[in-house]
């Protein structure tokens, strides 16, 4: 997977070499592009799974990034939210799953797409109680199960009673956010989750919950990072230094996966055992890189499956929110 390329040094004199006409004029324009130095102030909104952003954060790499810059750092409880900030301007940049940005742009939020992280449809699933008897994605007719709506898991389940050949009425969807569809799970008071990691793997881990079907020729899971309209065009190298640090993150997580475990495990209060589960599921690397036409399009069939099912008021074109100013 390609990463973004170390911004370019500006401003630099030649001293002692004849510059031709075409030489000058790119110097000029590079010394009167907007730089890191011009940045005041960004918003960053994360989640506590966005693991290269937490460590980003812990690290302070945009700090360092930006010198002259304040960084904030806004948690949300999901994507829906670092969304919706992004919309009115209350942050600059965040990280969110793959459906929350499908209804954001269905409901003409002027948001865009400037990065996304490798697929990892191993960290999401559609899970059982240890005892179940469901063995089978066709087993889940007439059953509850429990999703968060506009999650990355609201897609996986649509992909799993499509793969099934069910309908979705076949199902008896429990809409839930995580905390309460694992207090269901555990109480019997539904029969499936489909559910993401960390919360993933606290029911494997802690509850013993079986799998039925991971992500896996289901549903992608990418991870896009999107911005504000207002920011990228007055800050577009901005965007390109941010993702930088952010395969900084990734780099030292790669390479500490003890130790990034265990920060999780006191940043979010998750099980050691079950914050190592969810850090060594990710893919290697899991940097960001500009979107490519195969996410795209995979972004797209997402798009195109919820407008069909009429999830989302109408169609949309993901290309047409993606940041080519790259």
């Amino acid at each position: 997977m390609g990463v973004f390329k170390t911004l370019a040094v500006v401003g630099i004199s030649i001293a002692g070499l004849s510059l031709t006409a075409c030489q000058k004029a790119e110097e000029k324009t590079a010394a009167t592009a907007p730089s890191d130095l011009d940045v005041k102030t960004i918003s960053v909104g994360y989640q506590k799974a966005s693991v290269n952003l937490v460590i980003a954060q812990q690290q302070k790499l945009l700090e360092q990034q930006f010198p002259n810059a304040t960084i904030k750092w806004n948690e949300f409880p999901g994507g829906p939210q670092i969304l919706e900030a992004l919309a009115v301007g209350s942050i600059d940049i965040g990280a969110t799953g793959d459906t929350p940005p499908v209804y954001a742009q269905a409901g003409g939020k002027p948001l865009r797409y400037v990065a996304y992280e490798a697929a990892k449809p191993e960290s999401s699933a559609i899970l059982v109680p240890k005892d179940s008897h469901m063995n089978a994605l066709q087993d889940l007719k007439g059953k509850r199960v429990a999703v968060h709506r506009g999650s990355s898991s609201h897609y996986l389940l649509v992909q799993a009673v499509r793969k099934a050949d069910l309908e979705w009425n076949d199902i008896q969807v429990v809409w839930l956010n995580p905390a309460d569809a694992r207090a269901a799970f555990q109480k019997g008071a539904v029969d499936a989750w489909a559910i993401w990691d960390p919360y993933y793997a606290a029911a494997e881990v802690e509850d013993h919950a079986k799998v039925l079907a991971s992500g896996t020729g289901l549903s992608p899971n990418y991870t896009f990072y999107l911005a504000s309209g207002e920011f990228l065009k007055n800050h577009p190298t901005a965007i390109q230094g941010i993702i930088q640090q952010v395969n900084v993150a990734d780099a030292w997580v790669q390479q500490h996966i003890p130790e990034t475990a265990d920060i999780f495990a006191k940043t979010t209060g998750l099980a050691p055992k079950v914050s190592l589960q969810f850090i060594q599921r990710r893919p290697n690397p899991s940097g960001a890189a500009p979107l490519n036409q195969q996410v795209i399009r995979d972004q797209q069939e997402l798009a195109d499956r919820f407008s069909a099912l009429n999830i989302i008021p109408k169609p949309i074109s993901i290309q047409d929110a993606v940041w080519t100013n790259q």
